[in-house]
């Protein structure tokens, strides 16, 4: 029995704060502290994201201050001083992933693109929320005794469970007790039970059985 995947969709933040091409810098400095977040998606038409203005995209106006914006290469970071509105300072196409994926997939294309937020989208582009690096980091918030439930019925409905086994959770810290006949099975428990949701470390507290309980 495969262990239980959260998606973005059940942590991702629903009501997702965005601008339009035409915001200005000074309306989306002004959101970001008002929402307290980094980036914002770009919309345009009915809501289909064309891009994420963040504050690296708005830093180079104060780094450059004392350049002329004109007479920067256009595809260096000192032509985004000159820029007043999300057009014109965003970076596109966004990085975006779509609510089905897993965390672990949220989690690749963040590390990937070297970003914090990332617009969730639909089928077509269109915007449905943001999941950010915290969000993730939610399934590390269930309960240790919720864990070890879900542990138990993984390991129940696995391939060859250990003959006389038991699992304890602290602090997200799984550990199976009890006996295995083939050492072999063992990577594939550990490996089972590390992606139960919420696991922080899997370790393996398992005996080979004696002669005598073999046979009774």
């Amino acid at each position: 029995m495969p262990a239980s995947q959260a998606t973005v969709s059940d942590v991702m933040s629903h009501t997702a704060v965005a601008v339009g091409n035409d915001a200005s810098y000074k309306e989306i400095v002004e959101l970001m502290h008002q929402w307290k977040v980094s980036a914002l998606p770009v919309l345009e038409g009915e809501g289909r994201v064309v891009g994420v203005v963040s504050e690296a995209d708005l830093l180079p106006k104060e780094e450059f201050r004392r350049e002329d914006p004109k007479l920067s290469d256009p595809r260096d970071q000192a032509s985004k001083a000159g820029a007043v509105r999300a057009g014109e300072l965003m970076s596109s196409p966004a990085v975006t992933v779509r609510p089905n994926a897993t965390l672990a997939e949220a989690a690749r294309i963040m590390a990937r693109g070297g970003v914090k937020r990332l617009p969730v989208v639909n089928s077509v582009g269109m915007l449905e929320g943001v999941v950010s690096r915290g969000d993730l980091l939610k399934v590390f918030l269930r309960p240790d005794q919720e864990i070890e439930e879900e542990i138990r019925q993984v390991v129940r409905g696995g391939p060859a469970p250990p003959a006389r086994w038991d699992v304890t959770v602290l602090e997200g810290v799984a550990t199976l007790h009890g006996l295995v006949g083939d050492r072999a099975r063992v990577p594939l428990l550990a490996r089972a039970i590390r992606a139960v949701e919420g696991v922080v470390d899997v370790r393996m507290d398992l005996e080979a059985p004696k002669a005598t309980e073999l046979g009774s």
